[in-house]
């Protein structure tokens, strides 16, 4: 039951806001989820009519499913509350803004989550930057210890 996170996205984005989100999931999209058969590949958010759906979000089929089994890359709407998606829909508006998902997990009760951020994509030199960074905090924890 370990958390699922969009890894890239921290790589081509800069997150703005995060958001907390339900999902409308079928039965198997959940077991699978427990299994922790989730790809984030080119998944991304939307609002359309005052409601938020993720595109393109792969939840591998159930293993012990029967013909009842889901669609792998099926539109999942999200859980949001009014103020939130016009929050969201207001940032949308601005050049450049964009809304993905970064992690999907359960939370205490055991309801399947999802965390959306707001982001802006990175240049370049951005990423290069990012990475910089990373390898002087490794080298400064390595010299730490």
């Amino acid at each position: 039951m370990a958390e699922m996170k969009n890894r890239s996205a921290y790589h081509h984005y800069f997150i703005e806001a995060k958001y907390e989100a339900g999902m409308v999931l079928l039965g198997t999209e959940v077991k699978s989820l427990r299994e922790g058969k989730a790809s984030f590949n080119d998944s991304y958010c939307l609002v359309h009519k005052g409601e938020v759906w993720v595109k393109s979000l792969h939840i591998a089929q159930y293993s012990h499913g029967t013909v009842n089994n889901h669609d792998p890359v099926r539109d999942r709407k999200l859980l949001l509350q009014k103020r939130e998606i016009k929050r969201i829909e207001s940032k949308l508006k601005e050049k450049g803004c964009t809304l993905i998902p970064l992690s999907i997990f359960f939370n205490d009760k055991g309801l399947a989550k999802i965390e959306i951020g707001l982001a802006k994509g990175k240049k370049l030199h951005d990423k290069r930057e990012t990475i910089k960074q990373k390898d002087v905090e490794r080298e400064m924890k390595r010299f730490l210890k």
